[in-house]
Parts: structure tokens; sequence; C-alpha cells
């Protein structure tokens, strides 16, 4: 693939719900471009971008393809992404580099949920949108109803470029309303063909309204308009496009199902109405070291800048890095710096896919997109540019991972290969998060939903040969003293020959939540050695660590040694050790033992017509609703929650938002269980411990 100039370039992600048609779409601007010699099928497993055997056997796009390919004179680089919220972080990483944005828009099935929310987060990065109406060759589909919930259901003023002929199982073809043809599919390819005289009024009507809206985008050719009731094809381009560019418009196209129809028009459509990197706002950073603001223009000739936006493990070619140049050249055979990690990175050849190949090339200017093999520190979200020129780009916000399991290796053979694993998996997507709970002393494995941790288990066995086991994580509660308590800890071992002697006295009191653990020694008189101090205090905290009530650690409490006795002989460590142990086992009896549990802060995001059932939904988990804020057309509640409520939260918010909403959870302190439910935990903690 030749190198293109910056205004020849178009930078596109794909985003919608799923199931909306998007791989489909994809690879019929593969075979119409004439990358592919045949139309792929996602039912088959043969399109380009869903590649993985995880994608293929689910018949669903699990990660974010980088699909170039060269029409009419352009390039246009296409991010096609998944449409699951389980897989949103590789349509975090899609959103951050394009400088437009095509909607995909199921006409079976209107705006639903993740279409809306990537269309709004594409507004709000600025992005000018297009809108791709799908699979309009299915039944009980209008073109007229979509584009109307469109309007609603996006908040855009979407305005029809293309209008089907036909309709439902008997659609035949499009028509361009701008370059004022017709096109019918034949074998996935797409031919002009004369506008159908019955549909003249329906043209008519349509273009009338692509015409008002490219002259409303420019003063002169609404004068012209006014004047004369009509633009030229290249004044309704450049309005439009000064339309598009400003977020005032945003095309719509429509497209059938699997057949390609309607994507000619699409291709166009990007070419015409899409910014170039130029048009596009210019890159911005912060100087590594000094941390002051920096612009860099769109030139193939300036400092080199380019950010990281994935990277996969590939079997053959090993770790491959993707990332887009935002000025300078980057060129193969080269040496980098990576701005975000402070090291030199050497760049070997780089590459660019064609269909499922992959071509060497020279240089990648302003503007482009490639990729690079075997890479060693650098990784998703990272910045690579001139050592003597740096500069730090801002980089990928990925959501957070709120679901999370608990996994063990099903043999020992595999124990040291669950890390290693996960840590390659979690470099290609960030949003897996693994990490060890020393409350609980089980491996934690985080994603961003139940799908999501499925297919990271089945990469695991399939990709690493690594089987695990996975369960819900434990509940990491506490034990605590009520009151206080003064207690004598004596331990004495008479055996024949040299005793064991140790003999203290334990005042056990209460601290504030949060405070954690306080040894102090108001000893007089030297009745318990001074040598033998730190053994008592290591004795009390081993016995804490074992818990009294069931068995869980203990915190938020203080013991003061004031007392005891010793023996110029039996005396040791190990002997005032177990007396310290003793006296805070005791102590901790005397003084009352209650249960603590977690309690994580939760930031919730819903629809303003749904905040009720969710607040309603909190109440019923013991929460504490601490307020509630709009955010554009949403309500966060921020509340907290004992962390134990939270199992199935996700599953419950999807449920009651129709997957709209979101939430954020993090850990905020411990409270005291309430008495209705202690016992039940104490005796369950008790009986899983008899059990092993």
């Amino acid at each position: 693939m030749r190198v293109y100039e910056i205004d020849r370039l178009r930078n596109v992600a794909l985003v919608g719900h799923g199931q909306s048609g998007k791989t489909s779409i994809s690879e019929a601007m593969l075979f119409q471009a004439g990358v592919t010699d045949r139309l792929g099928s996602v039912d088959e497993g043969t399109t380009v971008s869903d590649g993985d055997q995880e994608e293929i056997s689910r018949k669903t796009s699990i990660s974010l393809a980088f699909l170039p390919f060269e029409w009419e004179g352009c390039k246009i680089n296409l991010l096609d992404t998944p449409g699951y919220a389980d897989f949103g972080g590789e349509v975090a990483a899609a959103l951050r580099v394009p400088d437009g944005v095509v909607v995909a828009v199921d006409a079976t099935a209107g705006v639903e949920v993740q279409t809306e929310r990537y269309s709004d987060e594409a507004a709000a990065r600025g992005l000018p949108r297009l809108v791709a109406i799908t699979k309009l060759d299915r039944e009980h589909t209008d073109f007229a109803r979509t584009l109307a919930e469109v309007r609603a259901g996006l908040r855009c003023n979407a305005v029809a470029v293309s209008v089907p002929i036909g309709s439902q199982v008997n659609l035949s073809g499009v028509i361009d309303l701008v370059k004022g043809v017709a096109y019918k599919a034949e074998g996935g390819k797409e031919t002009e063909v004369p506008i159908p005289e019955d549909m003249a009024a329906v043209v008519a009507e349509h273009r009338e309204k692509v015409i008002e809206a490219a002259a409303e985008a420019d003063d002169e050719l609404m004068e012209k308009y006014l004047e004369e009731e009509t633009l030229s094809p290249q004044e309704i381009v450049r309005g439009l496009r000064a339309a598009t560019l400003a977020g005032k418009v945003v095309p719509a196209v429509a497209v059938g199902g699997t057949n390609g129809l309607g994507v000619r028009a699409l291709l166009d459509t990007i070419v015409a109405d899409l910014p170039t990197p130029v048009e596009a706002a210019p890159a911005t950073g912060k100087h590594p070291r000094s941390e002051q603001e920096e612009e860099r223009p769109a030139e193939a000739g300036a400092p080199l800048c380019a950010l990281v936006f994935k990277t996969t493990a590939d079997p053959y070619a090993g770790r491959l890095t993707y990332f887009r140049v935002y000025s300078g050249t980057l060129h193969s055979d080269s040496q980098v710096y990576n701005a975000t990690q402070g090291q030199r990175e050497r760049i070997g050849p780089l590459l660019c896919p064609v269909g499922k190949k992959q071509e060497a090339v020279s240089a990648v200017p302003a503007g482009d997109m490639a990729l690079v093999a075997k890479l060693h520190t650098t990784v998703t979200g990272d910045t690579l540019c001139e050592e003597r020129s740096p500069i730090l780009l801002p980089g990928i916000e990925f959501p957070l991972s709120v679901f999370s399991l608990a996994v063990t290796a099903k043999s020992r053979a595999d124990e040291d290969k669950v890390g290693a694993a996960l840590a390659r998996l979690s470099e290609e997507d960030p949003t897996i998060q693994f990490s060890m709970n020393p409350d609980t002393n089980e491996s934690i494995l985080s994603g961003l939903g139940d799908l999501h941790l499925e297919v990271v288990v089945s990469r695991l066995q399939r990709q690493f040969g690594v089987e695990v086991q996975t369960g819900a994580p434990k509940i990491p509660y506490r034990e605590t003293v009520r009151g206080s308590a003064r207690v004598q800890g004596r331990f004495r071992r008479q055996t024949g020959g040299r005793g064991q002697f140790g003999d203290v006295w334990v005042r056990i009191e209460p601290m504030p939540r949060g405070e954690g653990f306080e040894f102090a020694n108001e000893v007089k008189g030297g009745s318990v050695p001074r040598n033998f101090v730190p053994a008592v205090e290591k004795g009390i905290r081993e016995a804490m660590g074992k818990g009294v009530l069931a068995s869980y650690p203990m915190t938020d409490l203080k013991a003061i040694l004031d007392d005891g006795s010793s023996h110029p002989v039996d005396s040791s460590d190990m002997a005032f050790k177990i007396a310290g142990s003793i006296a805070l086992q005791k102590g901790a009896e005397e003084a009352g033992v209650i249960l603590l549990e977690p309690i994580a802060e939760v930031a919730v995001t819903t629809p303003a017509d749904q905040m009720g059932d969710v607040i309603g939904a909190l109440n019923g988990k013991r929460a504490n609703i601490l307020g509630m804020e709009p955010r554009g057309n949403s309500q966060v509640v921020r509340a907290t929650v004992p962390l134990a409520e939270m199992a199935n939260f996700g599953s419950e918010l999807r449920s009651l938002t129709g997957g709209r909403g979101g939430y954020g959870i993090q850990f905020s302190h411990y409270q005291e269980v309430p008495d209705h439910l202690s016992q039940g935990i104490a005796e369950a903690a008790k009986k899983e411990k008899e059990q092993h």
C-alpha cells in the first residue's frame, strides 16, 4: 500500500451495539475496495476482522480490528470495534485515535444501548459522525422510522444522504442523493443503475433536505440557495462536509445486510464528509520533564509524535504494537523514545495490514496508522517520540474493571503459569486486572463483565495451556473488640530439665475504625524483662491474624502490656510469645468480639428516568446514599455499600437500566456487621475451616 498525502487520509472508528452489523459492513468495505476477493461471513467465520478463534466460535467481535484500505484515491484506516459492553475497553482505545466515527444502527432494533453510549462519547470528544442504518433487507424494518429514531435517540440532526430502493426482503438497491445515482448489488459488488422513475418524488423530497442542510452551513451557499433554490453537486458536497465537521449535521446512509448493498455510498460519504488529520484538532500533550503544554502540527516534517492504541500477541510474529502518528514520520529500522516509560525503543520493520496479510512499509507519516512487531517495553497508551523533542500525549481512559472472580490453577504445574499468562493478556487488554488479595489469600481476576472474564479464562486454556477454576471472591471480613478488658496470659510447661515460663497482664481496648493496631509497653519495675517485650507483641499480632470469633484477622484494637512475671531460668522468647497470644484470646473474649465488613464507595451512572429504580436497588443492598448529581443526560448516584452486597450488582444494573447504566467502585472503610447477619457469617466461616 502506497504512502498517501495527509489530506487523502481518513481515520474512522466503526461503533455500535452488538450484532448491529459492523463486521458485515467492514467486510463489505474490504470487498468493495478490492482488498479481498470474496465476501466473508460472520456465520461461517470467514471475515477478516473476526479472525480470533474466540470470535469465530462466538460469532461476535471481542477485540478492535485495524482494517486499512484504499478508496477513490484515499486511504481509509478503519477501526472495527466490538459492540458489547464487556469489551468496552476496545472501544475506548478505538475512540482515542480516529478523526471521525461511523455509528451503525440496526434497523430491526433501532437505537440500542451501546449505540447511544458510543455515539454520545464520540460527540463528547468532538468527533464528526456518520450513521449507517443497517439490515434494511430484514422483515419489519422501515428506513424513515429508523431515521427518526436516530434523530431522537442520538440527539442529532441526522440527514439521509442515501435512501433504499424497495424495503425489507424486496430491497433491491440504494440511491445516492448527493451524486444523484442508484446502485444495486450482485455478488457483494455494487454497480450503477438508473434511478427508478417511481422513486422520483421520494428522491426529490430527501434531496431537498440534503441541499438545505448544505446551504445552512455556508452563508454564500445559503444566499445562492435562497436566490436559485438549488445547489450544484460540488456545492452540496462542500456545504454538507462543513456541516458534518461542525457537528451540525450527521449524514445517514442506507445499508442492506450481508450483500454489501449501500456500502459504496457509505464509502463515498466517509471520503466526502469526514475530516482529514489536518482538519482534526492538533495533538496536544505535555513535556515529560517541564510538564508544559505543547502542541504538535499534523505535518510529516514536524518532530515525531505517535500514540500506541493496541497491543496483541501474535503466535508467529510475537507482540504487535498498533500506533497512530500525529506528527512527524516514523521510519522502519530506527530508534525512538518512549516518553511514557522513559526508555529508548528500537523500531523494526513497519507493517500495514492488507486483508489477512501484512505488507512492509518503509515509513509512516503524520496522520497515518500502522503496526510494528517485537517492541520490548512499549504498551498500549504509550507515547513514542524523538528523545531530543519529547512529548507525552494523554493516554487512553479505559473503563474500570468491576466484575471479579477468584481463580486457582487446576494443577500445581499451572500455578506459576497463571500470573505470567494473565500479565500477557493484560498487555493486550488493560481492562484485565490480576492481583493477590492478601486478606483472603486469593488470586483475583477482574474485568468488565461476566462474558469478558469468560473469554479471558477460555484464552488462558487455548493460548497458554493453563486451566483454572473460578468462583466468587471471598469477602475480607475483620474482627475487632467492642469493649475493654484486662487479662492475664500465663504459659508454664515443665517437662524435665529446663521448662518454659511466661506471664503477662495485658489491657485490650478498642480503637477508632481504620486505626489498625497499636501495642504499648507500660511495664514498670522490670516485672517483664525488656528483652521479652517484643516476643509478647509478636504473640499478640500472630493471635490477631487468626482471629477469635470466625478466624478473620483482628484490627482496630490496642494492646497494653502493664505487668507480668518471669523466671530466671525457664523464661524465653517463645514462652512470652505464647503468653501474649493467650492474653489476646482471653482479652478479646472478655471485651466482646464483633465482625467488621468492607464498605465500598460506588458511583452509579444511570439514565434519569431509571434513577428511582437504581436507588431502590441500592437501598435493598444496605446502601447509604451520599448524593446525586447530573452528568449530561444521566444522573450519578453516589453511595456506600457493603462489598458483600455488590456481587451481582452489575447484572442487576444492566437489567434495571436496559444496559445504559454503569458504575465505578472502590474500597472506602470497614464498619460493624449488623447483629442479625454476623452469626450466619461466623458459622459459615467456621464450617469452611472445618472442611479444610
